[in-house]
């Protein structure tokens, strides 16, 4: 028996790579254009928080108002600049953006480092890489939130330019959310060349007008000692403590720094984000402080107050544009984070077009676009204001923070043996701030915080649902496939009869364990073979891409001279597979040189799901399962296979 590994020569003629979705081995330099095309996707969150943060802290229809006074004004912005620096700095571009997987990060990253350093754990591993996946349960709310509360939030400036367009805030930016979704399929790449001079504008503006405020009062420079934020802290706890459920919005977006790492990769973002994003946004923060500090009157909207008259329409046309690609930032994330669940076995088959022929991180996912523009579409219009959506806002940004943290000190300890004590130190720092934060917007719950738990909660249940009814089919169909060798042992020996005719047939499977239902049906019932057969088994990695000499591994079963052989093509979870090009590496030694792949027919087996009787499930669970396979991408479709040589063969399986 054979068992042979074959790749592609290093020339292949594949597009290239991105020097930094190479992994982290690679020193290319950071290009400019990369750099402002992630200014473009990436920075749109975090960028326009300073839209309604402050607004936001000092809404006097809040459950729990901060009363303005001077203290309270030099406390909460201390409060605003610290936790920026905590947990977008420290957690994420200094900390959380160092685990990567080859290049890619996000929680579904560190899920499946987890799963990797973490496997001599057992149970505690498990729990962990459960909590990282309700985390990612939590970024799709982010995802669904974030578009609805800053493109609101932009358009409301319509108010303070002219009151009477009060009535046109929520038609105007339901207009622009289905624009935006609508020209997602052109792709990351060209959404960013487009957004990342806009934004760069944004910033300058932002900063200019921030500087501006700053030089009518100096005095909030102070702000900047943490002294403020500890004493604002320890002397109106209470205050300070309800304050933070809206201080959050200023860090929301970080999540999407490390989601869409993949796309532009660490260098390019952490540049952004140090010379350019950051100074801006606290620029805007320090300066809208001063504004109010010199007339509280100004937290109606210090941020388009701080700007001159004749420049406001024009601002709040610019904001408008930024919130745009806020909205871009976690849509994109959105889409990475269902790609790696999919590939990881928590969501079914999903259609994935890459938009880009040298990034092979950028990516459209139909199915998740449209689900989106529906879901943000009926928050717009069921909260109608980016105030009542705040409230709902902050709790889905300190869940994924959290869990983000905590998942990262675990793979810290268990991949590069971090020591313990330094782990417990930060740690502790770093979690006791982000449990902070969840605790603020607990007291949320009734006020609009339970929406994103709701739909936390519910992405969860979908994919747990999803990965276990997957193991009980994986169970079930075993045991109507049969064992592939004994399948083989009784063709080749003649005991199962079936009409040699010419021509490749390739048989899409799960593994080399057992026989590919569409074979045995065309073996058994039309009594017909193939004179050249490939059984062809895909396997995902817990890895973003495979190199091309590691992608194949060829065994011919013990019967190098009956034409069967069996292929093994492995893909990373950030891959979508080729099968027709995978099976063109195949080389003349591994086949006998006997195979017709231009005129190869392929078979897939199509299972069609039952509620059984065996209590296996719950039977809402069952449903729940039943109605999510019927979203899985058509393989044929997804495989790359060609209509016209592809045959589908259908059984049936009870859950």
């Amino acid at each position: 028996m054979a068992d042979r590994r074959h790749g592609r020569p290093p020339d292949d003629g594949s597009p290239p790579r991105p020097p930094e979705a190479r992994g982290p081995g690679v020193h290319d330099s950071v290009r400019l254009a990369v750099v402002i095309g992630a200014l473009g996707v990436v920075f749109g969150d975090i960028g326009t928080s300073p839209i309604y943060t402050l607004q936001t802290v000092f809404n006097p229809s809040d459950p729990h108002p901060v009363p303005v006074t001077t203290g309270n004004v030099y406390g909460v912005v201390s409060l605003v600049f610290w936790s920026v620096v905590v947990i977008v700095l420290v957690t994420y571009v200094l900390l959380a953006m160092r685990a990567d997987n080859e290049g890619e990060g996000g929680i579904m990253a560190l899920i499946t480092l987890l799963r990797r350093w973490g496997s001599q754990r057992g149970r505690q591993a498990t729990v962990l890489a459960a909590l990282g996946l309700f985390g990612a349960s939590l970024f799709f709310g982010d995802s669904m939130i974030t578009p609805a509360i800053s493109v609101l939030s932009a358009v409301e400036g319509l108010k303070v330019v002219q009151p009477s367009l009060e009535s046109a805030v929520v038609p105007v930016t339901a207009v622009i959310l289905v624009m935006l979704f609508v020209v997602q399929r052109r792709g990351t790449a060209a959404v960013g060349r487009v957004f990342g001079p806009v934004m760069i504008v944004w910033f300058v503006a932002i900063g200019a007008c921030g500087v501006a405020g700053i030089a009518d009062h100096p005095e909030i420079l102070r702000a900047l000692s943490p002294t403020y934020a500890v004493g604002f802290l320890a002397g109106h706890f209470t205050t300070a403590f309800f304050a933070l459920a809206a201080v959050v919005l200023a860090v929301t977006g970080a999540e999407a720094l490390y989601a869409d790492m993949g796309h532009f990769g660490r260098r390019s973002i952490t540049r952004g984000w140090l010379f350019l994003v950051f100074p801006a946004c606290v620029l805007s923060y320090l300066g809208q402080g001063a504004l109010i500090l010199a007339d509280p009157a100004n937290i109606s909207s210090p941020f388009f107050l701080l700007v001159p008259d004749w420049g406001r329409l024009p601002m709040v046309l610019l904001a408008t544009a930024a919130t745009v690609i806020a909205s871009q930032a976690v849509i994109t994330g959105a889409y990475s984070v269902a790609s790696q669940a999919a590939q990881l076995g928590y969501l079914p088959r999903l259609r994935i077009a890459h938009t880009s022929e040298s990034a092979v991180g950028q990516i459209y996912v139909p199915w998740i676009n449209w689900t989106l523009m529906v879901s943000v579409l009926t928050l717009v219009f069921a909260f109608r204001s980016s105030s009542a959506l705040a409230f709902a806002f902050g709790m889905a940004v300190t869940g994924t923070i959290t869990i983000t943290t905590l998942l990262f000190f675990y793979v810290a300890r268990a991949k590069w043996g971090t020591p313990v004590w330094l782990v417990a130190v930060g740690a502790s720092v770093l979690l006791f701030v982000d449990l902070l934060f969840v605790a603020a917007n607990l007291t949320k719950l009734v006020h609009g915080a339970w929406l994103p738990l709701l739909i936390g909660l519910t992405a969860f249940t979908v994919m747990t649902t999803w990965q276990r009814g997957r193991e009980l089919v994986t169970v079930q169909r075993a045991r109507h496939e049969g064992s592939l060798r004994e399948f083989i042992d009784h063709l080749h020996s003649g005991e199962v009869p079936a009409l040699r005719v010419s021509g490749t047939a390739v048989f899409l499977n799960r593994g080399k364990q057992t026989a590919p239902l569409a074979m045995r049906a065309n073996v058994e019932h039309n009594h017909v073979r193939h004179d050249q057969v490939v059984i062809l088994s895909i396997e995902t990695e817990a890895v973003p891409r495979v190199s091309a000499d590691q992608r194949i591994t060829v065994d011919d079963l013990g019967y190098a001279d009956d034409g069967i052989v069996h292929v093994t093509a492995r893909f990373g979870y950030m891959e979508t597979p080729d099968v027709p090009g995978t099976l063109a590496m195949l080389g003349p030694a591994e086949t006998e040189g006997q195979l017709q792949l231009d005129q190869a027919s392929y078979f897939l087996s199509k299972i069609e799901l039952r509620r059984g009787k065996t209590p296996t499930m719950a039977p809402w669970r069952k449903r729940l399962f039943i109605a999510t396979s019927y979203i899985t991408a058509d393989a044929a479709e997804y495989f790359g296979l060609p209509r016209d040589r592809t045959v589908i063969m259908g059984s049936h399986i009870e859950v």
